[in-house]
């Protein structure tokens, strides 16, 4: 699948650097073609002598060569790739991407391309938390970029937290379900995400603290996996991914009327926070304070659409993991749930105040099956994602 595909690899400068001299072996045995761009800060951490070994062409270091500039050079380099990967990607690289900025070969490349990119960050933990750094991700994801990462674990700054490259092997997956040789390829899977909005009138509403942010991560690992994804969310504070086939709602009721609509599926994840109950007739016009009494609210419940699609003998997907926000006796309550919704799995976490996963960026998540459960350490959301999407690709691996 990868073969004759041709990538144009940036590396710039952090202690990561040396990882892309594996995935340029890697991509090489699979008969890619890679042409390498390393920015003057990456030279302090890899050599270009070893990364032209490795990928058997010349390394590009300066925008200003004569020979190639006379034939427009860097404009010619930027769109003869079928995707361009940018290893390790600091905080200078990223902010200059963000920001529009040429004054090197890299970022001239970046600014001058119509190509594909696919970019994967690192750097210390506190640079990553910044909040520069996470506009600066925000903007290149709605502009398109596809971001690989960060991992979190052991800082060579002695530090720990979020900000490691991700791993040669996690490159090299990402890229080959770009080019469609993902592992779920061929898969299609529905994910909920986001909270709902329930109306008291034109005004109000009631709602939860879901960021979507889980949710969210569970489509993109999906995609990247390969799996075609319809991504139906509620009024979540992150946007969706790239790569997805969005569907935006804003109620409960929305939100069962398109999951219906988008079944057949495969793999149902249904990580969305929706709103057990809705108001018993909204108000049409904007509910006024008269200083005498206060307006009562009726409600009604909701439908439960992960039970619905669990327990439908017509579109059931073949795999149901629902997720169990709770506050008391996380794992009781989870496998209760499980068997009372009929789904195959269970996503327990605690969302108590103290955990802060609720809205956060970290959850630490217990996977409740027919077989038992699994706690999972408290990671960044993205790796939860990870680690689910690897569980659902076994368990198809499995019953095949």
């Amino acid at each position: 699948m990868l073969t004759n595909k041709r990538i144009l690899l940036i590396i710039g400068g952090g202690i990561a650097a040396y990882k892309t001299l594996e995935v340029i072996r890697r991509l090489r045995e699979q008969g890619v073609s890679v042409t390498s761009v390393m920015t003057k800060a990456a030279e302090q951490f890899v050599t270009p002598m070893s990364v032209a070994a490795l990928a058997g062409e010349t390394v590009h270091q300066a925008l200003f060569d004569l020979t190639s500039e006379a034939e427009m050079g860097h404009i010619q380099l930027s769109r003869s790739a079928d995707l361009i990967l940018v290893a390790p990607a600091t905080a200078d690289l990223m902010a200059k991407m963000a920001h529009g900025q040429a004054n090197d070969l890299a970022s001239t490349l970046l600014l001058a391309t119509d190509t594909p990119v696919m970019i994967a960050p690192a750097m210390n933990v506190r640079m990553w938390e910044h909040p520069a750094t996470q506009r600066n991700i925000a903007q290149l994801r709605g502009d398109g970029i596809r971001i690989l990462g960060p991992n979190s674990g052991d800082m060579a700054c002695g530090e720990f937290g979020p900000g490691r490259m991700v791993e040669p092997a996690e490159i090299l997956e990402a890229i080959s379900t770009h080019f469609g040789a993902g592992v779920l390829s061929g898969r299609h899977a529905v994910v909920t995400s986001g909270p709902t909005h329930e109306p008291i009138d034109p005004v109000r509403y009631i709602a939860n603290r879901s960021s979507g942010a889980q949710g969210n991560a569970i489509a993109a690992a999906l995609r990247d996996a390969g799996a075609s994804v319809t991504f139906v969310t509620g009024p979540a504070s992150v946007p969706p991914p790239e790569g997805v086939a969005v569907v935006r709602v804003e109620t409960a009721l929305d939100m069962e009327a398109a999951v219906k609509n988008a079944l057949p599926a495969d793999i149902g994840v249904f990580a969305a926070a929706v709103a057990d109950w809705r108001v018993d007739g909204t108000q049409d016009q904007k509910i006024k304070k008269d200083g005498e009494k206060i307006p009562s609210i009726s409600f009604v419940e909701n439908p439960d659409i992960l039970a619905e699609v669990a327990k439908s003998k017509v579109q059931r997907p073949a795999l149901v993991v629902g997720f169990a926000a709770e506050t008391q006796n996380v794992i009781e309550n989870a496998a209760k749930k499980r068997m009372r919704k009929g789904c195959d799995w269970i996503v327990a976490n605690d969302v108590s105040p103290g955990t802060g996963i609720m809205g956060g960026v970290e959850n630490s998540v217990i996977l409740v099956t027919e077989n038992g459960t699994e706690e999972w350490p408290r990671l960044p959301k993205q790796e939860v994602a990870i680690r689910l999407v690897e569980r659902i690709a076994q368990h198809f691996s499995e019953t095949a």
